[in-house]
């Protein structure tokens, strides 16, 4: 599932549907709610630690449920723990900036987890497949080198080893759909009065355009999975198991880190005795 040797990477190659005997849908989503429960309080630790932030980026073609992820994975979390910031169409003001300033900004403070649906890897994906959404940019010439998707990956690649070495941790999601499951779920929404909002002709040109978004997702998982903030690829065709995999992605990665209670010192415990017997007395 971590992609760390990507050289020759192909997600055309990657199963997307879920084939294991001893788990079944039933089982997966109690598992889930386990899960659920775990990352709730690791949450609440990972808030009261105070010395790190976590960014969860999640990246997919479309109907590959990231929002059914984002409600499902993170619905047990105290909201003042958890932002999510979903990325669309960058605003006139946002074309103003460089590519990666209205991600930036939208960084998780200490304490504090990020998901981002959507991101700054929409850079070397739909601006690559669409050249009318770089020409938007108004980049100067000298900014348009042969190297220049070869400087993207680069500045991406430099980015995530500046805030993960300031203490914000990164873990990255690709929801791989295959096309017929995308097709299935994109007759759902035209079938369901209220969900016909989430399908259009602009999602049948993207989907036509799916064999050039395979090669750019191929290059980009190539060039931008690190050791500090590598790819996980997940089959996105069984939602349940989904939510479970990515679950179980974020508790295991955080499980390598020391995240505590902080422990009151000798002043604090002192304090904390004083208070607790003043409230006694006021009762």
């Amino acid at each position: 599932m971590s992609q760390k040797n990507t050289k020759s990477f192909d997600i055309t190659k990657c199963d997307t549907g879920y084939k294991g005997k001893k788990l079944n849908k039933e089982k997966g989503k109690e598992l889930l709610a386990k899960r659920i429960e775990e990352l709730a309080e690791l949450q609440n630790r990972f808030y009261a630690d105070g010395r790190r932030s976590l960014l969860i980026i999640l990246q997919a073609m479309d109907a590959a449920g990231k929002d059914s992820t984002i409600r499902k994975v993170f619905s047990g979390i105290n909201p003042q723990g958890i932002e999510v910031t979903s990325f669309k169409s960058p605003s006139h003001l946002e074309l103003r900036h460089d590519f990666l300033w209205r991600c930036s900004k939208e960084l998780p403070e200490q304490g504090k987890w990020q998901v981002f649906n959507r991101s700054y890897y929409e850079e070397v994906l739909a601006v690559r497949i669409h050249p009318e959404y770089l020409e938007a940019q108004n980049l100067p010439p000298e900014a348009k080198s042969e190297k220049f998707w070869k400087n993207r990956y680069e500045d991406i690649n430099n980015f995530e080893r500046y805030i993960t070495r300031n203490g914000v941790l990164v873990i990255k999601f690709f929801l791989n759909v295959s096309l017929n499951e995308q097709a299935k779920r994109f007759i759902e929404r035209a079938e369901k009065a209220e969900k016909n909002w989430k399908v259009g002709t602009y999602d049948m040109k993207e989907r036509e355009l799916r064999p050039q978004y395979m090669k750019a997702i191929s290059e980009m998982v190539q060039n931008t999975s690190t050791e500090y903030a590598p790819w996980n690829i997940i089959p996105a065709d069984d939602k349940w198991y989904t939510h479970l995999l990515i679950a179980d992605s974020i508790i295991e990665t955080l499980g390598k880190y020391e995240i505590h209670y902080p422990k009151p010192d000798k002043d604090q415990l002192i304090a904390m005795k004083e208070v607790k017997e003043k409230l006694i007395k006021s009762i």
